[in-house]
């Protein structure tokens, strides 16, 4: 599908709909009323007849109006307000994509900015992961071939989106990864793709096992040994900031998750192809941090590990000393984030030497007990961090919701034979995580975001989210660097 922008009342033909936008009690915008003049009516005699309001997510669609050349008309409700123009597209283009027509024709006014953000609310909308359906009906597939934003600016829309448009190419370079079946995105094929970023001029070096234990990452390792995909430690770097310190990102990639020896239950294991989440949204950070040409020197390093129960998987009981020195009891062998995490997280601190760290994984089950399916959980040692990170999230809509990190609950995570265990029962199993992981910072600002509830999808009620792989992170982390840390 193409996107792109068009002057104000753009030639249409019968395989377009023209989409404009209503308000709550069925008010309709200027570019509606103008339509609804066109058509004897015909628009509001549609929101008469029916139980469109204008609310918010709610459409209503006229088939072969008089007095227009377009096949259809759609009204999107916007609410009370204006309304967000990135979700005002998403909307539109989700009501009509596997309609039969073949031209989407967006009118929200001629503002270029608006514009800009209805090109990519629908460039997000158009989003699916089909690249392995060979037997789906035409009538399910998607028809729309064009989206035209109309716009009294074409060369100030269109330059409006260019930030816009990488980031789109970001958070679905980052849902593709999140998607892709495990037999196919095992950890050498992940550091591969992202390899391929170079192409955007961001440095990528990969580390393979024998590097990692040169250098001592023995709590990283110990998760990959049971599987015969080896191990990789993938370290990004974009250099759009002169001298400054670096910002940094690690996330977790665990490719593929049994939960080792510590086998999980057979129910949706399949879903267990996410559990990298928080290494494809580092990814896709890096992705559009290049391809919008940052001011900002940005480090991400992703842990990319299989997590299988082979006959020289990691066992319960084990003893791992990672690569800061300190050892590890592994109890259960599905804890493994956190263990992949501490090599990484140690790694990025003593190499780069960053203002901060944040870490990001589908970490703990325990955070979607605590706060469902729309908000991620933020931990962290840093109040100006956490704030940034907080204020992000609500400009992006990818929410975060602070929890704490008590340091009395660090002696549920004490071992009897090691400096540390690494699971401490079920109570606040998330903080135990948390506060696991924070012994590998070394003191550094550091928030850590377990993203398990958010990272998937299913269903979706976002119309700029699909079923399926979210990318969240990336719009979170790309705000927080652009407000907050680019020169």
């Amino acid at each position: 599908m193409r996107i792109e922008f068009a002057p104000l009342n753009t030639a249409v033909t019968g395989a377009s709909v023209i989409a404009a936008v209503a308000f709550e009690g069925g008010a309709l915008s200027a570019e509606a009323q103008a339509l609804d003049a066109q058509t004897g009516g015909a628009l509001a005699r549609a929101v008469a007849a029916g139980r469109f309001t204008g609310g918010k997510g709610q459409t209503v669609e006229l088939l072969a109006p008089s007095g227009v050349e377009a096949g259809r008309l759609l009204l999107v409700g916007a609410g009370a307000a204006p309304g967000d123009a990135e979700n005002l597209a998403a909307q539109a283009y989700k009501a009509v994509s596997a309609s039969g027509a073949k031209e989407l024709v967006i009118r929200t006014g001629g503002d270029a900015e608006a514009a800009a953000k209805a090109a990519f609310g629908a460039s997000l909308a158009a989003y699916r992961f089909d690249r392995y359906r060979t037997t789906e009906k035409a009538e399910k597939k998607p028809s729309i071939e064009v989206v035209k934003i109309e716009t009294a600016d074409v060369a100030a829309a269109q330059k409006a989106f260019e930030p816009l448009s990488a980031l789109a190419d970001a958070v679905i370079f980052s849902r593709d990864l999140v998607s892709e079946p495990a037999n196919i995105l095992h950890p050498e094929e992940f550091a591969a793709r992202v390899k391929g970023l170079e192409k955007l001029g961001l440095t990528v070096e990969i580390l393979g096992e024998a590097e990692m234990s040169k250098l001592g990452m023995g709590s990283l390792l110990g998760v990959g040994q049971g599987s015969r995909r080896e191990s990789q430690l993938v370290v990004v770097q974009w250099k759009g900031g002169g001298d400054a310190q670096p910002v940094a990102f690690v996330g977790k990639g665990v490719c593929f998750d049994t939960g080792g020896i510590s086998l999980k239950p057979a129910d949706g294991m399949e879903d267990m192809k996410w559990d990298m989440g928080g290494a494809a949204a580092v990814a896709g950070l890096m992705h559009v941090l290049a391809g919008r040409k940052a001011k900002v020197n940005a480090v991400g390093i992703l842990g990319l590990v299989e997590n299988m129960p082979d006959g020289n998987a990691q066992r319960p009981g084990d003893v791992v000393t990672s690569m800061s020195g300190q050892t590890i009891e592994v109890i259960n062998t599905d804890a493994e984030g956190r263990l992949v995490l501490a090599d990484a997280l140690w790694y990025c601190q003593d190499r780069f030497k960053p203002q901060f760290m944040v870490d990001l994984a589908t970490l703990t089950g325990a955070i979607i007990i605590a706060l469902g399916n729309d908000y991620a959980g933020l931990f962290s040692n840093n109040d100006e961090l956490s704030a940034n990170l907080l204020a992000a999230g609500e400009a992006e809509n990818e929410l975060l919701w602070r929890m704490p990190l008590p340091a009395a609950y660090e002696k549920q995570i004490e071992s009897p034979i090691a400096d540390m265990k690494n699971v401490g029962g079920r109570p606040a199993g998330s903080a135990t995580a948390a506060l696991f992981l924070q012994k590998y910072v070394n003191g550094l600002p550091w928030a850590h975001l377990d993203i398990a509830g958010v990272a998937w999808k299913k269903p979706s009620t976002n119309p700029t989210i699909p079923d399926g792989g979210v990318g969240f992170g990336v719009r979170l982390l790309n705000r927080m660097v652009a407000d907050k840390y680019e020169g």
